[in-house]
């Protein structure tokens, strides 16, 4: 019985996930410091800077959500290093002569990149609760958690397919995530928007970072959300569009070079 494209592509596309979940624990450094340095980070300012900062709540409980964030982006991040490493090291032209849909490549670095999250979010959930972190929400607040978290997964983790498929060397792929791993910090992650200069906090409060992160923080410990939620959504429901699209379009105009 002859197996449908749909079936191939499904089957290709779990062989290139599997060969993404071997990386991660046959290179455990990428993993170590994707949850090494949020915690890190999470640690330094609950221990060094909380008592310094107002916040109206337990710094630890405000905090988090943005930790959350920080670790998501840099695991996604990594990505985009995977990706230029296997256009520049020959791996795609190998694939083009195999049985095999290229574009499974895509899909597998998706796959593989949000369950190394996955796994550094869980990690950092953990940490978090032994530092003192009391989240307060229920079933329907989790289910919403792991909704906003997953698109915003998903959204970098294309994003920075498309821009691993566009730099030229592994160097330039890593600079290039740096302005999107910068966002948090000019967010309302680890401060209060409204202690930012007039210029900076108008920006703090525009970008989608802080939507985000405000609707993780309601959701979490139940500060009031407003209209984050559904800004979240716009924000990474167009990004996760926008950064398939051209991941796409990209990768075709590479397969015909």
């Amino acid at each position: 019985m002859r197996k449908s494209k749909l079936y191939w592509a499904l089957s290709d596309g779990w062989v290139m996930s599997q060969r993404s979940l071997k990386h991660i624990f046959r290179e455990p450094e990428s993993l170590l410091m994707a949850i090494g340095l949020p915690v890190a980070i999470m640690v330094m300012f609950v221990y060094v800077f909380g008592g310094a900062i107002q916040t109206g709540t337990e710094y630890v409980n405000y905090v988090v959500p943005g930790v959350i964030i920080t670790c998501a982006g840099f695991g996604s991040s990594l990505i985009a290093l995977s990706v230029t490493k296997d256009m520049v090291g020959g791996l795609f032209e190998r694939f083009r002569s195999m049985p095999l849909l290229p574009s499974s490549l895509m899909a597998g670095h998706v796959i593989g990149g949000f369950i190394r999250n996955v796994i550094a979010t869980t990690v950092i959930f953990l940490v978090a609760l032994l530092i003192g972190f009391q989240p307060n929400a229920e079933l329907l607040e989790w289910l919403g958690v792991i909704v906003i978290l997953s698109l915003f997964m998903f959204s970098l983790n294309w994003l920075f397919i498309a821009i691993g498929l566009i730099m030229k060397s592994v160097e330039t792929s890593n600079a290039a995530t740096f302005p999107m791993l910068f966002l948090p910090y000019v967010s309302s992650a680890f401060v209060p928007t409204e202690t930012m200069p007039t210029w900076l906090h108008a920006f703090a409060e525009n970008q989608p970072m802080t939507p985000l992160i405000e609707t993780l923080r309601g959701l979490l410990i139940g500060v009031p959300i407003g209209n984050n939620f559904l800004l979240s959504i716009l924000w990474f429901g167009s990004l996760l569009i926008i950064s398939f699209i051209i991941s796409v379009v990209i990768f075709k105009r590479k397969k015909q070079e």
